[in-house]
């Protein structure tokens, strides 16, 4: 198990202004937007979520990059759990055509509107109860979901993932922080966080679910 970094240098690609997110808008009544997870998180305004999440071909490196890493082959049956429209499914099988792909995702709205090409392969569903056989997948990723769950579900996603999972072939990110800039910086700009861990915490909670993966994190500089 190891920390590895495939988002940071898409995620550091966009500029946040930190303060006028809790100056211009009511933080709150964003946030209780943003948690249907619905049509305003998805393409409404940028204060309710992402502004208009669309396929752009940003996630193809990554995809490229994770392939790589853990070796996918044709044939190999790849999960992403908080799949989101599916982008990054989609380009799972340019990077590495003949794998058979999953998603699942606690939005409605994300699976309605997904990326057509891997629509049929997605399903709703929550990261906590995963609807799938033990072992059943050759590479399990989560990108940025688990930490909108509270403390008292997210140790049962972890194991799900892990549960599901072949081996060591699996990979979570999530937002974190290294001081205490990034925290207050993350703490301004989420909507949807319910867990805020420092990086030693996370790590700790995937130890103490005996996780056997990678992991990765996004920090808020």
């Amino acid at each position: 198990m190891a920390c590895v970094d495939f988002i940071g240098p898409l995620h550091n690609r966009t500029k946040r202004d930190y303060v006028a997110r809790v100056v211009q808008y009511d933080k709150a009544a964003c946030a209780e937007v943003a948690k249907k997870y619905g049509h305003d998180y998805w393409d409404g305004e940028r204060q309710y979520g992402y502004g208009g999440y669309k396929y752009d071909g940003r996630w193809l490196p990554i995809a490229q990059a994770m392939a790589s890493h853990y070796g996918l082959k044709p044939g190999d049956r790849i999960l992403d759990v908080c799949c989101g429209k599916g982008f990054l499914l989609h380009e799972f099988t340019n990077a590495v055509p003949g794998v058979e792909i999953a998603g699942i995702d606690i939005s409605d709205y994300a699976v309605a509107n997904a990326k057509e090409e891997v629509k049929p392969a997605l399903q709703v569903g929550n990261a906590i109860s995963l609807p799938y056989p033990d072992k059943s997948f050759d590479f399990v990723v989560s990108l940025g979901g688990l930490h909108n769950l509270p403390i008292r579900h997210l140790f049962d996603a972890v194991r799900e993932i892990d549960r599901v999972g072949k081996g060591s072939k699996k990979y979570i990110m999530v937002e974190s922080f290294r001081n205490e800039r990034e925290r207050a910086n993350l703490l301004y700009w989420q909507l949807t966080c319910e867990s805020f861990h420092d990086v030693r915490n996370w790590e700790w909670i995937y130890e103490q679910c005996g996780y056997q993966g990678d992991w990765g994190f996004i920090f808020f500089e």
